[in-house]
């Protein structure tokens, strides 16, 4: 089985964004010691539109430039330990802006692609690729929708096709979840399904079509397990309490339901979730699923998170073979 550890690289979108250090650096640098060590690949999806903020106020604000420099720097970092740099899209940072002191983020009627006009979202694609290109050398293959928001693909199908933007990875079968500013659905996807080609809809499978969907792994979870973790990050704080320092954008009555309800999630290395990844990989494998794909985000990292995620690697890098989407093989 392959497995392929991806990472969000952003800030926070909620009431505040944290600092570029300790939800972008910090827990990255420790995720490439990790890298380092073990000599595996990682794939961080970066969230372009706040590399192009920052560039656009860097000139204005000293320590704007400090965060470009350290971003651009932790950047060639990954590159050169074999770490892919794909595109990850957040459409908000269009509207939002940089008033001296903070971030002051705009979510409402923007948060998404398919908010905007098909042109004005093609243009998005484009501007943020190109920008993306031009700051690696490389070009991005591969995507993934900020908060999952990959419906309806249709509308940003032919831009991806023209700038061979060929595989995605934003699925997680059998999630759902609608709020005021996002909404997904993939429960019509199957759990523990293979990769599938797809064209029109990322949910449904064409034998023809242009794109690869490489679903992030995802696993039903019991409101046992989600006790567990409130529990705990108050019990144990110092293990448990998040490196990154903002604050997450609300998902009204998600907390409840999780709680009551066996509920589909993504596989995950943040935070309590690393706890589950050895037990998930062998189901996978079981399963006979080709590709084993974990999700995390630096900002949601703690240090018991990544003690896990280390461990996971030293205890299966001999019976896994740890791969980027560009080495992904079907």
């Amino acid at each position: 089985m392959q497995v392929i550890l991806t990472f969000d690289y952003e800030l926070f979108f909620g009431t505040s964004t944290g600092s570029v250090q300790k939800c972008m650096i910090e827990p990255s640098d420790r995720l490439l010691a990790i890298a380092k060590k073990h000599q595996v690949p990682m794939v961080f999806f970066v969230d372009v539109g706040f590399l192009i903020k920052l560039q656009e106020y860097k000139d204005q604000y000293p320590n704007l430039e400090t965060d470009f420099r350290q971003i651009v720097a932790q950047l060639q970092e990954m590159q050169n330990l074999n770490c892919e740099i794909q595109l990850h899209i957040h459409p908000h940072w269009e509207k939002s802006r940089y008033d001296g002191k903070k971030w002051l983020v705009v979510t409402d009627g923007c948060y998404k692609l398919s908010d905007f006009p098909d042109a004005e979202a093609e243009a998005i694609v484009r501007k943020y690729h190109g920008f993306l290109t031009d700051l690696t050398g490389k070009k991005p293959s591969t995507y993934r929708a900020g908060g999952w928001c990959i419906q309806p693909f249709e509308q940003i199908e032919k831009v991806f096709q023209d700038l061979e933007i060929e595989k995605d990875s934003t699925v997680f079968p059998g999630g759902k979840f609608e709020s005021e500013h996002y909404q997904f659905d993939f429960t019509n996807v199957q759990p523990f399904g293979k990769p599938y080609r797809f064209q029109s809809d990322v949910t449904k499978a064409e034998e023809n079509g242009y794109f690869l969907e490489i679903p992030i792994s995802s696993w039903e979870f019991s409101p046992l397990f989600y006790w567990r973790l409130y529990i705990l990050g108050r019990l144990n704080p110092g293990d448990h309490k998040m490196i990154g320092d903002g604050s997450f954008l609300a998902q009204p009555g998600r907390k409840k339901s999780v709680l009551l309800h066996k509920t589909w999630n993504h596989v995950s290395s943040d935070g309590y979730y690393a706890s589950q990844l050895k037990k998930q990989a062998r189901c996978y494998q079981a399963k006979q699923v080709p590709v084993f794909v974990v999700i995390g985000h630096p900002k949601g990292m703690t240090n018991y998170s990544l003690k896990e995620l280390e461990s996971f690697i030293s205890k299966t890098k001999t019976v896994y073979k740890f791969i980027n989407y560009q080495s992904c093989s079907l």
